[in-house]
């Protein structure tokens, strides 16, 4: 992605996108049995994500791979090494994989450590009863011994660590923020033009666009930072903003703790504020706890200094979230988590993101940044990255306009084909569940517990399997629909 003009500047002249792709070409250009890439998706823009996840799934050696990215990880590898509690456990399969194998695994190592408390409490009972016992004594050593044996099952901690929400706007305008042939960029010369757009109370917008063509100069806008070269910007009257940029991590007053932000925050905002125990408790939701909440900013590390900047943003109660991409330096357990909170909350949101599961997740219309215009995108993520994909593969061959037919046709085969796998998927799931119902009803009262809840776990996850099959079946038929739709308005058009 590098042009011409590029190729004498120094490396300090490169931003942080640019400097990882620059040390991506150099790893990847040489010749080697093992890669090892460690954040290799962090600072880049999804294009070039993508462009890296088709590269390693043809690199011939081995990769290891250390990646936050869990679309990422889920195409590119093959075996998932989860390390916990000072061991490394291997896992066969993507990060997907993973994840249902762990929950499992922890599932069992649950029940076992209840089955084994049970047993270490009962023989704490016998040993302080019989303890005083001459008689008993051999026997209360040999329990004793036993329990020193006994290679205890550590309990489940596998929740995450983080419990936050995002404050829910008082109040609200219709429309939040109104562009009107607006023009955007610096130093008089426009980046984007001839833009009008609408932010509305519960619009959830993922902002698309390589790096470069201006979706940081849009969301500058939107948040107030950067007035327009022409046209209008229109704030209502209740459109608090919640901005959220990378820059804003090197602006935090690192002298101060998070504890000490929290109360500066509540003062500058003229409202009341936290009580000592009512911060500390709002902190340790977005895992700032004991020393953590008064130790000063200076020290934390990147993806804390961004879990303090998000804190700080979710409790002002905004109308809209203008999030410019939240996600580098976070790791996967405080992704999910912000996906969560992101779901719950009721103002509007505007998202740039290389992260695809959390766009997947927050956001149900697209922008597209290009070209100097800011465009509504029709189509979702995969339908993006489709089209990204083979722009890059047929570089100059066709217009977006003269692709967009074929790639509507291959995409009609691609879901009608999935809905044909899925349909297949349901009558298998339905006559599973059918016959595991008449075997329950069959065995209520005569087979052991343990058997009739093995019955019962298997129903439940067949009646699981059945439901998600059905509802990627109507997602499909949703797409198909839409397909339908575009197609009708350009033969009307």
């Amino acid at each position: 992605g590098f042009a011409a003009a590029d190729f004498a500047k120094p490396h300090r002249a490169f931003s942080g996108g640019w400097r990882i792709r620059l040390n991506l070409a150099r790893a990847l250009m040489a010749p080697s049995d093992l890669l090892l890439l460690d954040e290799p998706t962090n600072h880049l823009d999804l294009e070039a994500t993508l462009w890296l996840e088709s590269w390693v799934r043809k690199y011939p050696g081995t990769l290891l791979a250390i990646a936050h990215d869990r679309d990422f990880l889920d195409k590119a590898v093959q075996q998932i090494v989860h390390l916990e509690g000072g061991k490394a456990t291997a896992y066969a399969g993507n990060y997907s994989a993973f994840e249902r194998q762990r929950a499992e695994a922890l599932e069992r190592q649950a029940a076992l450590h209840k089955s084994q408390q049970l047993r270490v409490k009962e023989i704490r009972r016998f040993v302080d009863r019989f303890r005083a016992k001459e008689s008993k004594a051999k026997q209360v050593q040999s329990r004793l011994k036993a329990l020193a044996r006994m290679d205890l099952v550590a309990p489940v901690l596998a929740e995450s660590p983080y419990r936050f929400a995002f404050s829910q706007p008082r109040k609200i305008s219709n429309p939040i923020l109104q562009l009107d042939d607006a023009s955007l960029g610096y130093d008089g010369q426009a980046v984007l033009a001839d833009m009008t757009l609408r932010v509305y109370p519960g619009d959830r917008i993922g902002v698309l666009g390589a790096n470069g063509a201006g979706k940081t100069t849009l969301l500058r806008c939107l948040a107030g930072e950067l007035a327009p070269l022409g046209g209008r910007f229109t704030r209502g009257r209740h459109s608090a903003v919640g901005y959220f940029a990378q820059h804003q991590l090197e602006s935090l007053n690192l002298a101060l703790s998070p504890l000490q932000q929290l109360a500066a925050l509540a003062e500058a905002a003229g409202g009341p504020r936290f009580t000592t125990q009512a911060a500390r408790d709002y902190l340790g939701g977005w895992g700032f706890r004991g020393d953590d909440a008064a130790r000063p900013a200076a020290s934390f590390s990147g993806g804390e200094k961004a879990r303090l900047v998000l804190a700080l943003l979710a409790c002002q109660a905004p109308a809209v979230l203008v999030l410019d991409e939240p996600t580098n330096h976070l790791d996967l357990e405080m992704r999910e988590a912000l996906a969560v909170a992101l779901q719950a909350y009721q103002g509007a949101l505007l998202l740039v993101s290389h992260d695809r599961h959390l766009l997947r997740r927050c956001v149900d219309s697209f922008y597209l940044v290009a070209n100097g215009r800011v465009q509504p995108f029709q189509g979702d993520l995969d339908a993006y990255a489709a089209a990204h994909i083979e722009a890059a593969a047929r570089p100059g061959r066709m217009s977006r306009s003269q692709r967009q037919p074929k790639r509507d046709a291959q995409t009609r085969r691609r879901l009608q084909a999935r809905q044909r796998q899925l349909e297949t998927e349901m009558d298998r799931t339905a006559r599973a569940a059918a016959a595991l119902e008449r075997r329950l009803a069959e065995a209520a009262a005569g087979v052991p517990p343990a058997e009739y809840a093995r019955l019962a776990k298997e129903h439940k996850q067949t009646q699981a399997a059945s439901t998600q099959a059905e509802q990627a079946w109507l997602e499909a038929q949703a797409a198909l629909d839409q397909l339908d739709g575009q197609a009708a308005n350009a033969a009307s058009s």
